[in-house]
């Protein structure tokens, strides 16, 4: 033997010595104890250039499954180099414990992932809209169900919680719902009296106030900024209750959450939003009223007259009609987004952000569908 001892390894009672012709000897106890600081000599061991390598175990003492790995993958990687490799005077025992540890070594093959085509992104993505759209309708008729029974029995109604959730969803949205309505009868008027100081029409700029926001757009605003408020606060309240497992608490003691949870954000909701948009109303009213009176010199007397010519009944109770429904839309998708909540708390945000969107989609097309039905009945 030439070069008897290029490097030497002492770990514990572990050892091992690489020489130019036999290779490697392995000494001591090859357990998991030592194991992490015998692998990082072993990355920095000086191996021979050339020739056949022999792992000579005779000397190994004790040998469990951490060791076997460790030898095992050593010797594969020095296969991978050219090298022949081939080991020698381990016990039975250690020998077969490494043969167990290379059955069931797998080198692992690292190909790119297929890349779907366009069809198949098609059905994939509306193969996740049905599954969706499945649940969202068991969940609305799961809550329709308690909202039926709780109906029933008056009792079983949560009346706290629903108080509370018309303050936060209600009462504390007034500022903003208000500015907002305010702004946009403003916007109304401005954008409306050029054209009709042309044709000496100014007085009908009170129905052109009046009607836009009693119809259309007090009820479609104010539940567009509750969707973003107050939607988005009941996905992630939710969704952060899932996370911290108090959805299974509750479950565990008997308690239903969408009696406890979606129950009174939903009753809450559908009397608040109507109350916040009769207040829509007035504020829009108001600053088409003071647009008209500096833009037109409209008084308020001949405003507020017109006004109750031009604005029926009818047109005042279907504006107010759509809030209860769209109320339902904003609860239901939101309370639904989060109990979707699963894994981390960027599901908690990717969820929020899934009911603002969904609800605000929703509300337009439920009030696109109302003006179809109401055109159709002539209302």
């Amino acid at each position: 033997m030439t070069d008897q001892q290029i490097a030497q390894l002492v770990i514990g009672s572990a050892s091992v010595s690489a020489t130019a012709v036999v290779g490697v000897r392995c000494a001591g106890a090859w357990t998991v104890q030592g194991i992490a600081r015998l692998e990082r000599r072993l990355e920095v061991l000086s191996w021979p250039g050339e020739g056949d390598l022999a792992f000579d175990g005779s000397a190994i003492s004790a040998l469990d499954t951490a060791g076997a790995w460790l030898l095992h993958r050593t010797m594969r990687a020095l296969e991978r180099r050219g090298r022949n490799v081939r080991m020698n005077g381990l016990r039975p025992e250690f020998s077969a414990l490494l043969q167990l540890i290379a059955s069931h070594h797998v080198t692992p093959e690292f190909t790119a992932p297929a890349r779907a085509g366009l069809l198949a992104n098609i059905g994939q993505q509306t193969w996740r809209g049905l599954i969706g759209m499945s649940g969202m309708l068991s969940f609305i008729g799961e809550s329709t169900l308690i909202l039926l029974r709780s109906l029933v029995q008056p009792r079983r109604i949560r009346w706290r919680p629903i108080l509370h959730n018309m303050q936060t969803a209600g009462f504390e949205a007034l500022p903003i719902v208000g500015l907002l309505t305010f702004l946009m009868g403003v916007v109304i008027a401005y954008q409306g009296a050029d054209q009709l100081q042309r044709f000496g029409a100014n007085i009908f700029i009170a129905d052109l106030v009046g009607l836009s926001m009693v119809r259309e757009l007090s009820p479609l605003l104010t539940a567009i900024i509750v969707a973003g408020r107050s939607g988005s606060a009941y996905a992630a309240q939710i969704g952060t209750m899932k996370i911290t497992e108090e959805i299974d608490a509750l479950r565990t003691i008997g308690v239903g959450p969408t009696e406890l949870l979606v129950l009174p954000k939903m009753l809450a909701l559908i009397i608040a939003l109507p109350l916040l948009t009769l207040y829509a109303d007035v504020a829009g009213v108001l600053g088409g009223m003071l647009m008209a009176r500096s833009k037109l010199d409209v008084s308020f007397d001949v405003f507020i007259d017109r006004l109750g010519d031009a604005v029926s009944l009818s047109s005042f109770l279907t504006g107010i009609g759509k809030a209860p429904v769209f109320a339902a839309i904003i609860a239901l998708v939101g309370c639904y987004q989060g109990f979707q909540v699963s894994g981390s708390a960027d599901s908690v945000g990717r969820q929020t952000t899934v009911s603002v969107v969904q609800s605000i989609f929703l509300v337009i097309l439920a009030d696109a569908l109302f003006s179809v039905a109401f055109n159709w009945l002539k209302i």
